[in-house]
This record gives C-alpha cells, sequence and structure tokens, in this order.
C-alpha cells in the first residue's frame, strides 16, 4: 500500500517523463508539485528503497515497471472520476479535476472495475485525456496541437493540453468543447496567433490558446 502523497509523487514522475528526455530532475517535480527540492528528494530516496524509481543523485528519476504500473492506476481512477462526474452527476468540466483529485486515491480495485463498467468502459476523460486499462496500458491517440495547423487546414477538437478551470471557462464562453469542428482561417507569422472558425463562429486566439488544444486532422 502507498500513502496520498507517495502517489502523488509517482503520478507527477509518470507524466514529467512524456516531457523530460532522461531522468526526470528534482527541480522539476519541485516545481510541479510546488514544494522545495529538499522534500522531493527526501521522498524519491524513499521511493527508491521501495524500488518503485531509480533515483541517481545529479542524473534524476526514472519510474521503474512497479512504479509506472502503480502511477497509471492512479490516473485510470482519477479519469474515470471525471468522466462519471461529467457524464453522470452533470458537473461542467472544469470543476471534476480538484473532486477527482481526492477520488483517485480510493483503494478498492472492485469498485473502480464497477465504475469503468457501469460507464460502459470509456476510452478518453471529459477532456481528451486517454484512460489506462486496468494493466496500466494507453490506447494511442492520433492528435495535433491547433497551432501545429496551417491556414485552410481543420480538425475536430479531441482534447486539451492544459486542464486548469480558467482555460475551460475560455473555452465554454467561446463555444470550443470536445467534439468542435475547428478550421484555421489565418495564422499571424509574428507570433503565432490565428483567426479560426467554430462551427458558424470566427475567433481570434492568441498562441498561448492554441498551444494548448488538441485536434484530430483528416
Amino acid at each position: 500500500m502507498y500513502s496520498l502523497a507517495e502517489e502523488n509523487y509517482l503520478k507527477t514522475i509518470f507524466h514529467l517523463e512524456k516531457e523530460c528526455e532522461g531522468g526526470v530532475s528534482t527541480n522539476a517535480i519541485a516545481v510541479k508539485m510546488d514544494t522545495k527540492p529538499s522534500s522531493v528528494t527526501d521522498m524519491v530516496q524513499k521511493l527508491a528503497e521501495k524500488e518503485v524509481l531509480l533515483y541517481k543523485k545529479y542524473k534524476g528519476t526514472q519510474l521503474t515497471k512497479t512504479g509506472k504500473k502503480i502511477a497509471a492506476n492512479v490516473i485510470r481512477k482519477h479519469r474515470l472520476w471525471e468522466v462519471f462526474l461529467v457524464e453522470i452527476l452533470n458537473f461542467p468540466w472544469d470543476e471534476v479535476h480538484e473532486i477527482a483529485e481526492q477520488l483517485e486515491h480510493v483503494k478498492s480495485d472492485e469498485l473502480i472495475s464497477r465504475l469503468d463498467k457501469y460507464l460502459d468502459f470509456p476510452d478518453f476523460d471529459p477532456h481528451g485525456d486517454p484512460i489506462p486499462d486496468k494493466h496500466g496500458k494507453i490506447k494511442p491517440s492520433e492528435k495535433k496541437l491547433l497551432s501545429d495547423l496551417e491556414k485552410n487546414q481543420r480538425g475536430i477538437c479531441v482534447g486539451v493540453k492544459e486542464s486548469n478551470s480558467e482555460f475551460l471557462q475560455y473555452l465554454d464562453k467561446r463555444k470550443i468543447a470536445i467534439g468542435s469542428k475547428i478550421k484555421v482561417l489565418g495564422k499571424e507569422f509574428f507570433d503565432g496567433s490565428m483567426m479560426i472558425q467554430v462551427g458558424r463562429n470566427q475567433l481570434f486566439i492568441s498562441k498561448i490558446i492554441a498551444d494548448n488544444i488538441y485536434l484530430k486532422t483528416n
């Protein structure tokens, strides 16, 4: 059994491994978790003793096979609960992350198995993130950032990179959601800002926004 704090560390390292080549640095973990590097060092040493990660001073941290499985299971529970909160309890997609952060630490595998079945085995959460299966495997999906598209290219919104409530509320106000059809009408070379069409509406968005919207293109 692992504590809530230990699970949060494993989950954070799991996500950071996708962004970092080689080991994940102590500083990167500290920034992501908003804590002191010394606290991170203490925790990763503790987790290394439990053989769920490998840690070498100055070379960073990597999850072991066991560590990855534990982290993927926490992420699986988090994303299944987000689906439940949005689809069954009718929570807005910008309100479910913090609640799911609490529910993801439920220990009952039977409960999560029944939850998955009740939801008809969803592949993605309300933000478009893939849900790991019970073995920790994640279904691959082909998607591109909106910022990578050029003029006259189009696609369907399948997810968001950033899922904080302020960003999701911004998208809600502009009628951008999972399933929205988006076409690039123009793109500024200077700063990467875009004029896009969402349904019948034309919008001007910054590169920061375009960097956080995933599309499936033809």
